[in-house]
């Protein structure tokens, strides 16, 4: 240190620390605190994050809310007892309606006997109507399909449950129900996979 410095120089150049002066240690305890404060407002917003997630997942894959003690279910192959059988609407009725749960639901497909949801059933009509007449002739036809809904819930027999389920499909009398049947397979399978879904669902 320079000799030619008076006493007074000395004391102004003499550097007190940080730590001892009060308002330091109350900036410093204030910061503390305010650190600990934002930690665990970061961890509790984290928190509702995963929680609201976890809790849109289980929204968007169960479109109706399920027991929680559910988590398999069974499509049987789907039968058709119809008077007229249209050879391919059962099989394409059962890989639908797998693929509907499967979709907009969190079970999970089985084919043991002790699924939680046990679903068959039949197409117990297939039959054709006029509806519009032009002049002598039909000018339009109804295509009626009903279906025959056989629940089962291996968790609680109370819910067990047998119903029908039917729509009308309307198309030119011009075309043959075999040509109709082609135009308006993908509206059939739709409509009725829908009515058989909401039909076992809706309850939940």
């Amino acid at each position: 240190m320079n000799d030619n410095l008076t006493t007074d120089d000395r004391q102004l150049t003499t550097v007190e620390p940080l730590s001892n002066k009060p308002h330091f240690n109350k900036m410093k305890a204030i910061g503390g605190r305010w650190s600990m404060v934002s930690g665990r407002i970061l961890i509790c917003a984290l928190l509702m994050i995963i929680f609201n997630y976890a809790s849109c997942k289980y929204s968007f894959k169960d479109s109706a809310p399920l027991p929680p003690e559910v988590k398999t279910f069974r499509v049987n192959q789907l039968g058709n007892q119809a008077p007229y059988v249209d050879a391919q609407l059962a099989p394409q009725l059962t890989e639908s309606l797998k693929q509907k749960i499967i979709s907009n639901t969190r079970l999970r497909q089985t084919n043991d006997d002790d699924a939680h949801y046990d679903i068959s059933g039949y197409v117990s009509n297939y039959a054709v109507s006029t509806t519009g007449i032009s002049g002598a002739s039909a000018a339009q036809n109804r295509l009626t399909v009903t279906f025959h809904v056989i629940f089962k819930n291996s968790l609680d027999n109370t819910q067990n449950m047998e119903a029908d389920v039917s729509s009308n499909f309307d198309y030119s009398s011009s075309l043959s129900l075999n040509d109709a049947a082609a135009s308006l397979n993908t509206q059939i399978i739709s409509n009725m996979v829908d009515q058989i879904y909401n039909k076992i669902f809706s309850n939940w």
